[in-house]
């Protein structure tokens, strides 16, 4: 019997897959500057929810209640304790990394908005293809 907690990590690594997919072809096949931009949001949110998976820890085993990964009394910590700590915490690198990448991705998302916003102060339109065939 496959376990609930492995089968809702596949359920999310295949939608997200899923989104990466669809996030791609909205990047690369839309003509409209809007959707390429929502597309480009969908896809840093898609990566960072990721990065967040890859930090993820489980359980030491089935029966094992879940326990907060705090040092209680880290002045008395022994290898065992080290050990058992290491086992229940969380890594951060992932969460720092998924952090910063919401604040450069909310400021390219903000940059595209303000260039899209002038493309179509001066060409009156957002499509790629028609502000490809203008001359000026």
């Amino acid at each position: 019997m496959i376990d609930l907690v492995d089968y809702f990590l596949t359920l999310i690594v295949t939608a997200m897959i899923v989104n990466l997919g669809l996030a791609l072809y909205g990047i690369f096949f839309r003509p409209s500057m809007i959707k390429k931009i929502i597309a480009l949001t969908i896809l840093g949110d898609t990566a960072n929810t990721f990065a967040i998976i890859l930090g993820y820890r489980r359980w030491p085993s089935p029966k094992t209640p879940s326990r907060p990964p705090v040092l209680v009394n880290y002045t008395d910590a022994t290898p065992d304790t080290l050990k058992e700590f290491v086992g229940r915490a969380v890594d951060p690198l992932p969460q720092a990394l998924v952090l910063t990448a919401i604040v450069i991705g909310l400021a390219v998302t903000l940059f595209m908005v303000f260039l899209t916003l002038q493309i179509y102060r001066a060409y009156g339109t957002t499509d790629m293809r028609k502000i490809k065939k203008l001359k000026g």
